[in-house]
């Protein structure tokens, strides 16, 4: 059974669509929604199709009902706002990325974060980095009922949040804190909805803020947002995070990634910039 674990808050005429990772949850997204509210945003926590209830639930879906749970959910907010911004975190940058790609100046800007095209951090174990080989399995049909398992530390370098995420997320409360696996047939579809997205950055004109660990234990920097930097046409600004995981949205530099992303969406919002200046 999947659990609607959307939220929103309400806010001004500008607004965020955030997007969770790959077996994961809005849950992960809260915290920065609530910054980015603070800051006077609209934001909307989406829940990615087959995600937050089990494996079975996840494996019914695809890359395109993922895609497609975007794009319905950014039409939705853009007929509720005047400018939309979106964020994602892990696979949910790249779904980010794909939808500036296609939608154009329509989306006023995006936060990359923690981008994943391919799984190379250092606590990857060997076979996990051969996992960009799993389209090919599963168009062969080999491995449905196989799973990449969680290890740690679970992409969070704060001991007492990772302790709190991994109990939830190994007891099998995945609405809270996403399944405890990857699903080799799940991960063939990021991997192939990456390959897309990494196609199409070229055609991505909107202005990026790309946030990442310098010690990503699951998706390296270099390989990861420093690709998106070189390829996209329009404006980046890299916030490098020193003290955090993979899971930027919730670990140490959290509040630091709350404040710089409300500050460069706000100076993409039309006339907001000239007020921004006045104000300092």
């Amino acid at each position: 059974m999947i659990d609607n674990v959307e939220f929103h808050f309400e806010g001004g005429p500008n607004g965020v669509l955030l997007i969770h990772g790959l077996t994961g949850t809005p849950a992960e997204m809260r915290l920065l929604g609530k910054g980015l509210n603070r800051a006077g945003f609209t934001v909307h926590g989406m829940q990615l199709a087959g995600h937050c209830g089990n494996e079975d639930d996840l494996l019914a879906t695809d890359w395109n009902d993922w895609y497609d749970s975007v794009r319905q959910a950014a039409e939705a907010m853009s007929r509720r706002c005047d400018n939309v911004f979106v964020a994602g975190l892990s696979m949910g940058a790249l779904l980010a990325l794909l939808l500036a790609a296609e939608q154009g100046e329509r989306i006023r800007g995006v936060g990359v974060l923690g981008v994943t095209f391919r799984y190379d951090g250092w606590s990857i174990p060997w076979l996990g980095r051969l996992s960009f080989m799993l389209p090919l399995a599963k168009k062969l049909g080999i491995g449905r009922g196989m799973s990449f398992m969680e290890r740690p530390p679970y992409g969070l370098r704060d001991e007492r949040i990772r302790a709190t995420v991994s109990a939830a997320m190994l007891g099998g409360n995945s609405a809270a804190a996403g399944l405890p696996g990857n699903p080799w047939h799940s991960l063939a579809d990021m991997y192939t909805l990456a390959a897309r997205t990494r196609r199409l950055l070229p055609q991505v004109v909107s202005p990026c803020l790309i946030a990442h660990a310098t010690e990503d234990d699951v998706a390296s920097l270099r390989s990861n947002a420093e690709l998106v930097a070189r390829k996209v046409a329009g404006p980046v600004e890299m916030l490098r995070l020193e003290d955090s995981y993979h899971m930027i949205t919730i670990d140490r530099e959290r509040r630091l990634l709350h404040a710089r992303l409300s500050e460069f969406f706000l100076r993409q919002v039309p006339g907001e910039t000239a007020a921004l200046a006045s104000a300092a």
